[in-house]
Formats: C-alpha cells, sequence, structure tokens
C-alpha cells in the first residue's frame, strides 16, 4: 500500500503552529485518530521517538508508530509555520513533517512505506516545492506528483 493511499486532503495542514516536538506529536496524533483512541496514537509516536528521533535531516521528520490499537494504516503530511528543533543528526529544524501510523502486525509494509518517504524527502527538488505549495490541496498535489514520479 503506497503512502498516497493512507493519505486524504483532511489529514494535510500547511502552517501548522507547534511550540515544539511534544507539541507536534500530540497535534498529530489527534490528526490521525480518527475513531481510535488519540492517546493510544500519541504513545505509539512517542515510543518510536524514545528509540531514537525520526528527523531525516534537511527540515524534515518522519514520525511513525505502530499501534494494536488501529486495524488501518493511516497518515498525515503537515508543514509547520515555524519550524522545530527534531534532534535530526544535521541538527537543522524541522518544517516538512510526514507522519505514520500503522496496525502493530504491519511490519514489512511499515518498512516499505517508510523507505518510499525517505526516498522521496532526500530530493531537494521535491522538498523545495512542498515548501512552496500554498494550501493543503496544493500541497497533497505536490506530493501526488512526487510520489508517482519515483514510483
Amino acid at each position: 500500500m503506497p503512502f498516497l493511499d493512507l493519505l486524504s486532503v483532511e489529514r494535510v495542514r500547511t502552517d501548522l503552529a507547534a511550540r515544539d516536538k511534544n507539541d507536534l506529536i500530540e497535534q498529530l496524533a489527534a490528526l490521525l485518530a480518527g475513531s481510535a483512541d488519540a492517546g493510544a496514537v500519541r504513545d505509539a509516536l512517542r515510543a518510536r521517538e524514545r528509540l531514537g528521533g525520526t528527523g531525516l535531516g534537511h527540515g524534515v521528520a518522519i514520525p511513525h508508530g505502530r499501534s494494536s490499537a488501529v486495524e488501518q494504516a493511516s497518515a498525515a503530511f503537515v508543514r509547520l509555520a515555524t519550524p522545530i528543533d527534531f534532534g535530526a543528526d544535521d541538527g537543522i529544524a524541522v518544517d516538512l513533517v510526514a507522519v505514520l501510523l500503522v496496525p502493530a502486525h504491519f511490519t514489512d509494509q511499515h518498512l516499505k512505506l517508510l523507505a518510499e518517504l525517505a526516498e522521496l524527502f532526500s530530493d531537494g527538488e521535491v522538498t523545495t516545492a512542498l515548501r512552496a505549495a500554498t494550501d493543503p490541496a496544493a500541497l497533497l498535489a505536490t506530493l501526488r506528483g512526487a510520489l508517482r514520479a519515483n514510483a
């Protein structure tokens, strides 16, 4: 299942305001939760962050988690109004965030999705275009175009 299949315009945000990494995780959990318990979603994302930061570098992070509290994978994508420290190795604050939550049994699919995103965000032209998108619909269209081009 490709990342785009998990993403809808309702879970895409531009200029999201987050004070810090913890505040962002809280907001991402609420965005992803749907019918699931937002606390369980938050706990899954935080548990993964405790294992090691998910900041890729170049202003991009991919917080993700697995949870038995969800039956279907879901994703969101946000561009932050103001970059925040996400503990990336390069020290660059993060402003582009793709978040992924999968059921506990989605081990292989989870890894494939993360690889898809890591490849996408290694392209500087893509991240520049994402930063220039004017609204959630344009941001989603940019993601769609970039992911299809990489397929």
